[in-house]
């Protein structure tokens, strides 16, 4: 196994579950974070939102968006992948209502059109688990694989 198959691994443990992120967009250059829940699956995460929100109006005018939190980064290409009733989106709707069970429908009504689904494509992430280090370039399917300490004191 290489360095890229092996991190894909290491997301699957770390990110297939509700996760919670700071998302970076922008808007005429100016940029906005907030934090957001989020499921990995297969090279991408997926965010449960509302169309006429402020993220998914930045986004559909810059697709360019990172995420963040406790030095994991990812970058990547978001678009509004359309309503969960979508028969494209059945399968991946499922898997959220799993994941997100505790809260998807006590927050999110399927019966209003503009609920929706953002996939994020990633393009580049850094993350770690274990003592080691994983830079990724999900476009050319390589991988940096380096000892990393997480030597960062968090004051909450």
């Amino acid at each position: 196994m290489n360095a890229y198959e092996e991190g894909l691994g290491i997301l699957e443990t770390l990110f297939a579950r509700d996760y919670q992120f700071a998302l970076a967009t922008s808007n005429d250059n100016i940029p906005a974070v907030r934090f957001i829940d989020t499921f990995y699956d297969s090279g991408a995460f997926y965010i449960v939102t509302y169309g006429k929100s402020q993220k998914v109006k930045e986004i559909e005018n810059n697709p360019v968006v990172a995420l963040s939190k406790d030095l994991y980064r990812f970058n990547g290409v978001a678009r509004n992948i359309g309503h969960p009733l979508s028969k494209e989106n059945l399968i991946i709707r499922e898997k959220l209502i799993k994941i997100f069970e505790p809260w998807y429908f006590v927050h999110n009504d399927e019966n209003d059109e503009n609920m929706c689904y953002v996939r994020v494509d990633l393009k580049k992430g850094l993350f770690y688990k274990d003592g080691t280090g994983y830079k990724v370039d999900f476009d050319s399917k390589t991988a940096e694989k380096f000892p990393f300490v997480f030597d960062i004191i968090k004051i909450d």
